[in-house]
């Protein structure tokens, strides 16, 4: 999945949009069709924690795609909203966005075994043994360095 993020980025990066990443797609996308939202009405809208969301937020806003601004019920509230540039970047984002479902389905239909169905297969392992628990059982007899 990493290299699949790397090769969008890349694309992103050709297209001229620089600082503009995979993660991005989907909260200004959301953005862009739902106006402003908080932070956690963002992260909910994902099923993600609010810190992920906050992370994610705090990027886009060093690349000049999101500001916060104070809410309108609740000034100690704020509100995501998008700026002018990830307003003109969105519609290139939402063709991206049908591009690479078509391309997966393409990349499936040359495969045994489609990616979706990896992830989920790798969704119901972890949940029944996370992947820490696996590692800490292959380290075995390894020095603990707090000793």
């Amino acid at each position: 999945m990493a290299a699949l993020d790397d090769e969008i980025s890349r694309l992103y990066d050709e297209r001229g949009l620089p600082g503009v990443r995979p993660r991005f797609a989907m909260p200004l996308i959301r953005l862009a069709r739902r106006g402003p939202m908080t932070i956690r009405q963002l992260a909910d809208s994902f099923e993600l924690t609010h810190s992920a969301m906050s992370q994610t937020v705090k990027a886009m806003h060093r690349e000049g795609l999101v500001r916060a601004v104070a809410g309108e019920a609740d000034g100690r509230t704020r509100v995501v909203e998008l700026t002018e540039r990830a307003r003109a970047v969105v519609p290139f984002l939402e063709a991206e966005w049908r591009a690479t479902e078509q391309a997966v389905i393409e990349l499936e239909a040359e495969i045994p075994y489609p990616l979706s169905q990896v992830v989920r297969d790798l969704e119901a392992a972890l949940a029944r043994r996370s992947f820490h628990d696996r590692i800490i059982d292959q380290l075995g007899d390894a020095p603990d360095p707090a000793a």
